[in-house]
This record gives structure tokens, C-alpha cells and sequence, in this order.
């Protein structure tokens, strides 16, 4: 199952690195290319909902299969693009395809792992996603050095049918509970609802549509969403269950994760940028300094499942946030006299601990729900996890677009500092919520109650 994450984030982090070449190639802004980013985002939360139902509908492996196909498809489309239009439009494509892959896998392997070893399983099983991120960056510098962009995207294909070979030797098929009929009323005001939302944060405050048109746009996305909420509490199988944030733990899982994930979903927009634009270096020494990103996430995974058997999901959610929302600001005082191993070394931390609160925050999520849940509550956290990486994006564009003035002055370090910072205080506010969740939080699962006894 693994295999699709490798390819979606493989693909995802060679993107960043490749943007400022990418904006040379279109000959566009390159702060304008988050739509490549977003695109990509926006067409996952679109069908995410309907995931869950399809899954179950028609079977967790044959979902999966189709969707690993699909986003192949976009893969290579995206590789013959000859615009930023036809960029956009194809990664959309990749986007339908993704929506399916990635709560369908952890779908599968949720229902599969004993309760009591679940972190150990979603730890193992986001690993090798993990290798993504550190062959990312380098690969993209590599391909960008000694051949052109598009090879970014073709580099998927050969990844994408060794996937699709293991998925169909080695996953079994999975017996799920009928989902009953599909909410399309549902379906059809959540679409609404997280189109307009992601629209507004994507052009809130940087003039890429005129004023009206954005508080139309906003207005839009306030009704439907206040009436995806009346829809969902009077439907007894919403395709969104909102009643799910009724559980505590889930709560604080998808709040507290999605304002960690706006830090997350900024830095590779923002790092590419500062060190290739600003700083001038070039795409291979870039990938090579943002690898320390991956290395200290893979790190991160062995240990994870130990430390919070031993310490628990609360204090190891407090304590990662406050070290993770610090280390996301960091980049914000580099520049041209900073010494390139504290830059590694700050990455690597970085990558470290982000890893860990997310396994934590991913796992506690399941915690205190019934085994009929999961397919519902996957199918919300990706929804959820998807718009805050794209708020992420949105949102670290706007503080750069606000640091350069509103103009196109040229992208000196000195401009990144508002943007870092700002993404390090979201990524903080999470500390709260996770301080409110009660001191056993998720133990049955975590083996700290196994570990007491």
C-alpha cells in the first residue's frame, strides 16, 4: 500500500524543487505556480468524500488499482505539458487519482492491523512514503541537471507499475460493510463547499481575481458550508460524518493536524523558492540541503511507536508541536552568510519531529472510534488533511506576496522572514487542543496500557 504514498510524495517534493525552472519554462511568476500545487490539492478534496463509499462499494484493492492507474495517467500528461493551463489541468488529473489512493490505502490498513499494534503498523506503513521526500529534492536536481522538467513526471511510470505489481501479489482483498445508498446531496454541497473554500484561500489578498469576485467566491463557500453542516446532522450516512467530531481524540487529530499541516503544506513552496531565488543556488545543491527534511522524518519512524508507548499521545503531541512550530519559523533568519550544515541540521530536526507528530495525530485519530467508523473517519481526515496543506500553500504565497510589498520586487531573503514566522505561530496554535485531550488518551492502542501491565 505503501508504494502509492512513495509515488504521490516522489512526485510532490521533485515539483517544489522544480518550480523556480518551471517558472522560467511557462515564463510566469513564480509565486503564481502554487496553482500547479493547489490544483493537484483541490482535485483530492473534491472526491475524497466519495471515497470511503466507493471503497466500499466496490472493493478496497480494485479502488486502489484504478486510482494508481489514473494517476499515472495524469503523470504523464503533466510531462507533455506545454503551459502552466495544461500543467494545472493534468495535475488535476493526478489529483482524481490520489483522492482515491491515499484514504483507500490507509483504509486497508487500519482494518487489517490488530487495535494494539496500530501505531506500529501506520508508522511501517508510511515509511517507505517517507523515502519520497528524501529521494525527492536530489532526483529533481539530478533530472534538472542533466535533462528537462518533464522527467519529473515520467519518472512516476516505472515507480507506479512496481506499485501496481505488489498491490495486486500482495494485498488481499477486504470484505466491507455495505455503505447503503450514496449521499449525492451530500456529495454535491461538500464539492461546493471545498471548491470555494480552497478558491478563497487561493486568492485572498494577491489580486488574481477582482475584489467582488472574491467576496462572491467567500460568500459561497460561508453558505455551503453551514449547509453541508445542517445536511450532515440530519443524515444518518452523510458521505462527510461530522459526528465524528464528537470523539475527542478524533477532534484533536484532524483540528490540531490540520494547523500543523498549513506549516507543512507552506515549506515546500517557500524553501525551493528562498534557496534557489534568494539565496541563488542551484536545483541539485537545493534538493541536496532540503534531503535533510526526509532523512530526519525517516529517522523519526522507528523510534516513534517506543516513545509514545513510553511517554503517551498527549505529552507526545504537546511536546513535538511546540518543537516542530519553532523549527518551521527557523528558515525564516536563513540568508547568505548562514552556514549550510546549521541549515541541515535545522531540517533534519525538522523533519524529525514533524514525523513524529504526525504518526501520533494520525494514530490517535482511530483511537476511541468503532471499527464501522474507519472507512468514514479516513475518508474526513484525508478531506481535512488535504484543504490545510492547501490553506498551507495559499496561505505561506500570501505572506510572501504581503512581504514583497504587493509587487514583483525581486525575492531577497530578507523577504521570507514574515512568511516563516507566520506559518510557525499556526503551526503552534495546535498546542492547546492537544493539551485538552485526557492523560491516557489512546493508550489501548498506543501499548502503554499493555507496557503498565
Amino acid at each position: 500500500m505503501a508504494s502509492a504514498l512513495f509515488m504521490e510524495f516522489l512526485d510532490s517534493t521533485a515539483l517544489s524543487t522544480a518550480l523556480p525552472t518551471l517558472s522560467v519554462a511557462f515564463g510566469t511568476d513564480p509565486v503564481h505556480l502554487k496553482l500547479a500545487l493547489t490544483s493537484y490539492i483541490l482535485a483530492l478534496a473534491v472526491l475524497a468524500p466519495a471515497s470511503g463509499w466507493i471503497a466500499d462499494r466496490f472493493g478496497p484493492r480494485r479502488v486502489f488499482m484504478t486510482a494508481m492507474v489514473v494517476f499515472l495517467a495524469g503523470s504523464v500528461l503533466c510531462g507533455f505539458s506545454q503551459s502552466l493551463a495544461q500543467l494545472v489541468l493534468f495535475r488535476t488529473l493526478q489529483g482524481l487519482g490520489g483522492a482515491l489512493m491515499t484514504p483507500v490505502g490507509r483504509l486497508i490498513v487500519v482494518n487489517s492491523a490488530p487495535r494494539e499494534k496500530l501505531v506500529s503498523a501506520m508508522s511501517w506503513f508510511t515509511m517507505p512514503a517517507l523515502v519520497g521526500p528524501l529521494l525527492g529534492p536530489p532526483l529533481a536536481g539530478l533530472i534538472l541537471g542533466v535533462a528537462d522538467w518533464p522527467w519529473i513526471f515520467f519518472i512516476n511510470v516505472p515507480v507506479g507499475l512496481l506499485g501496481m505489481w505488489a498491490v495486486a501479489r500482495f494485498v488481499p482483498p477486504l470484505k466491507q460493510p455495505d455503505p447503503g445508498p450514496f449521499d449525492t446531496k451530500g456529495f454535491a454541497i461538500a464539492v461546493v463547499a471545498i471548491t470555494a473554500l480552497m478558491c478563497t484561500a487561493e486568492t485572498v489578498g494577491i489580486g488574481l481575481v477582482p475584489w467582488p469576485v472574491q467576496v462572491g467566491i467567500t460568500l459561497v463557500a460561508i453558505g455551503a458550508l453551514a449547509a453541508y453542516v445542517r445536511h450532515a446532522l440530519r443524515t444518518p450516512r452523510p458521505v462527510l460524518n461530522l459526528r465524528l467530531f464528537q470523539v475527542d481524540t478524533f477532534r484533536a487529530s484532524m483540528v490540531g493536524g490540520a494547523l500543523v499541516r498549513i506549516g507543512l503544506g507552506a515549506t515546500p513552496f517557500l524553501l525551493p523558492l528562498l534557496f534557489q531565488v534568494a539565496l541563488g543556488w542551484g536545483p541539485l545543491e537545493a534538493g541536496l540541503v532540503t534531503i535533510g527534511t526526509g532523512l530526519g522524518a525517516f529517522a523519526c519512524k522507528p523510534v516513534a511507536p517506543a516513545l509514545i508507548r513510553r511517554v503517551g499521545f498527549r505529552q507526545t503531541l504537546v511536546a513535538s508541536n511546540l518543537l516542530t512550530a519553532a523549527l518551521t519559523a527557523v528558515p525564516a533568519f536563513f540568508g547568505l552568510g548562514t552556514p549550510i550544515p546549521f541549515i541541515v541540521i535545522t531540517l533534519v530536526c525538522s523533519g524529525f519531529m514533524r514525523s513524529l507528530q504526525f504518526t501520533a495525530t494520525n494514530t490517535v485519530a482511530y483511537a476511541d472510534l468503532p471499527k464501522e467508523a474507519v472507512s468514514n473517519a479516513s475518508t474526513v481526515a484525508v478531506v481535512t488533511q488535504q484543504m490545510a496543506l492547501s490553506v498551507g500553500i495559499s496561505f505561506g504565497g500570501l505572506m510572501l506576496h504581503v512581504a514583497r510589498g504587493g509587487g514583483d520586487v525581486r525575492l531577497t531573503p530578507d523577504r521570507f522572514l514574515l512568511p516563516f514566522l507566520a506559518i510557525g505561530f499556526v503551526s503552534s496554535l495546535a498546542g492547546p487542543l492537544f493539551r485538552r485531550l485526557r492523560p491516557d488518551a489512546g493508550e489501548h492502542i498506543g501499548g502503554r496500557a499493555a507496557a503498565r501491565g
